[in-house]
């Protein structure tokens, strides 16, 4: 991408990043696990809010895209520390819709707890994936990641294996959130696909219980997969995107 900056974290870390100057709030995508910044969900949000004139940030997490690093360093604490960081250099100050895909349903969810409320001006997220490292993983292979294996998946997205690091799994149960109250009060608006293999569209369900929040809608999509990224779907969430709330 021509526009694709970088942004050196303290330790070396490269981080590729898209944004586009605007009004606010402005809007951070979080992308899922393995996924990067140049996805048709991620693309379409940035055409939108470029053609809206809203600000707008993406980003690809250390390992993933065209940021450097190792996939397999990758945590969720690792991850969030980069998205604060670039939303501290791009966006200093400002308040934030944050969007998480799947995976990036549940960085979005710790990325907002660790800003200021003032900065919190909401969440979409698009069949949202907290606590996934317990919920989606077997007993057996949970013993397997505690042992300090690396498991490894069929991907029905791609040719590789999806794999899951020892490290990112303890990373993942130390940052569970489904079973306590999750102290976040911004407008949330969740949307996930009833056929969705990979998350159950229940969970939306227990987010949206669990957030503290009165402002929370969730959209069932009775013929909805995983991915969302019909062109119905993105269609969707760029309604949901124009219609937000601009403050809790």
């Amino acid at each position: 991408m021509s526009d694709t900056r970088f942004h050196d974290m303290p330790d070396g870390r490269r981080i590729a990043h898209r944004f586009t100057a605007g009004t606010g709030p402005a809007i951070v995508f979080l992308p899922g696990y393995m996924s990067d910044m140049a996805g048709g969900k991620a693309t379409a949000v940035f055409d939108w809010a470029r053609a809206n004139g809203r600000a707008c940030l993406l980003l690809d997490y250390s390992g993933c895209g065209e940021s450097s690093g190792d996939f397999a360093d990758g945590t969720l604490s690792r991850w969030r520390e980069e998205v604060l960081a670039l939303i501290e250099a791009q966006l200093p100050g400002e308040p934030v819709l944050l969007i998480g895909s799947s995976m990036g349903g549940w960085l979005m969810l710790l990325a907002a707890l660790a800003l200021p409320p003032e900065r919190r001006a909401g969440l979409i997220g698009v069949a949202p994936a907290p606590d996934f490292t317990d919920w989606g993983t077997s007993p057996e292979d949970q013993a397997r990641l505690a042992a300090g294996e690396t498991v490894l998946e069929e991907n029905p997205y791609g040719p590789e294996p999806t794999p899951t690091h020892p490290g990112f799994w303890a990373d993942g149960q130390a940052n569970r959130l489904l079973d306590g109250e999750i102290a976040l009060d911004c407008p949330v608006h969740l949307l996930h696909g009833q056929q969705d293999p990979d998350v159950p569209w229940d969970i939306s369900l227990r987010l949206a219980a669990a957030l503290r929040s009165p402002q929370v809608q969730v959209t069932l999509i009775k013929d909805g997969d995983h991915r969302l990224s019909r062109d119905a779907d993105v269609a969707l969430l760029l309604r949901t995107l124009a219609h937000f709330p601009e403050r809790g």
